[in-house]
This record gives C-alpha cells, structure tokens and sequence, in this order.
C-alpha cells in the first residue's frame, strides 16, 4: 500500500466541485488556457484568459502572482496539463486541471459567459488532420502513389503529438486570422492582471525556488 507521504497528489477536479468552490466564495483562481477565440466563444464567468503559448512564455512571473488554489481549463484537459507542469516546475503544487474543461463546468450547470459560436481548436485540428489523411490517400490511388505519404506523415505527426503531450498542428492553426479575437492577451494584459498571491504563498514559492 502506498503511504500518504508518497501518494500521487489528486490533480483532476470534477466541474461540480468547482462550481461548489465558486458558490462559496472560496479562495482560487481559474485560469484558462485555450486560444482568445475560444475563450472569446465560452468562458467560466470570472476566470482569466492566460493562452497556453503565454503563459509557456512567462510560466515563473504568473506562478509568483498565483495562490495556493489554481484551477487550469481548455477544452478537453490537454492544454491544461501542459500548463499544470509547466507550473509545478516553477514550485506552483495546488493546481488543478478541470476534468471536461469548460464545454463539461456548463455541462455540470456552472456558470459561464458566452458569445460568438466558434469551433475549438482541437476540433478543428480533428478536420485538418482527417482532410489531408482522406486526400493523401484518394490522391495515392487516382494521382500518384507518392502522395499516400501524406497520410503516413499525418500518423506519425498524431502518433508523435499523444506520445508527447504537445500539438504542432494546433499551434499553426490557433494562428489563423479565423482564430483570432478582437483583443489577443498579452503579458500585460493577461498575467499582470492577476491578482498578487498573499506574502505567505510568495515565500513557499521563493523557498521551493531555492530547494
């Protein structure tokens, strides 16, 4: 039996018991890493946009202003354990990746923010990938057998992209002009925004800096 010394700490939280924390006023942050398009089309009311490549970008100077309770989201949880790591290297442990994401809190009856209706990035990445895999091959059989390589560089991509956690596809595509919002987040925009965490937490931060 593992003792609870060395017991894996619980990351996944279940939208119910958000939306609990929230109806009660506790004390978190909610930070959302999906595209401004995304968050743009639905958000949990009073989260913060901090995008994937942002918040990669500036992972220390957002975990010095964080908490000791964050709660991470996107679509499907993916993203969001990117940023979840990538804030543990940085000594943030309370952090939280949402199971469901933000379609599963307004499944769950949490309250959200809506606006104009877009198709999320992994769904477009879904479409991208299928559509060359289906023209790889139809051109394999009525073009030239070379372009069936297509399909086999798309597998390996995808292959490559689970193996890894990580996905160049949808990198290129949340650059498309259909992905953009009106206001893209910036450094100052989006992490000098947050709130400062109390001085207690800046210390366990510095001290786990320094370990």
């Amino acid at each position: 039996m593992t003792s609870p010394s060395t017991a894996p700490a619980v990351t996944a939280l279940a939208p119910e018991t958000l939306r609990s924390w929230i109806e009660q006023h506790q004390d978190l942050v909610v930070i959302d890493v999906r595209s401004a398009a995304e968050f743009e089309s639905m958000h949990i009311r009073g989260s913060y946009n901090v995008p994937l490549p942002l918040l990669s970008e500036h992972t220390d100077e957002l975990a010095a202003r964080l908490g000791s309770r964050v709660v991470l989201v996107c679509q499907s949880g993916a993203r969001a354990e990117q940023a979840r790591q990538r804030l543990g290297k940085s000594g943030i442990d309370g952090v939280y990746v949402l199971t469901g994401g933000a379609p599963g809190f307004a499944a769950a009856g949490g309250d959200v923010v809506k606006g104009k209706n877009r198709w999320d990035l992994e769904r477009q990445v879904r479409l991208v990938a299928g559509s060359l895999v289906v023209l790889g091959l139809a051109g394999g059989k009525f073009v030239s057998p070379k372009i069936r390589t297509l399909a086999g560089v798309i597998g390996t991509g995808l292959t490559f992209s689970a193996a890894t956690n990580t996905c160049a596809m949808g990198q290129a595509i949340s650059a498309m002009p259909w992905n953009k919002a009106a206001k893209e987040p910036t450094r100052e925009s989006a992490i000098l925004t947050l709130p400062i965490a109390d001085a207690p937490a800046l210390d366990t931060l510095e001290e786990a800096k320094a370990s």
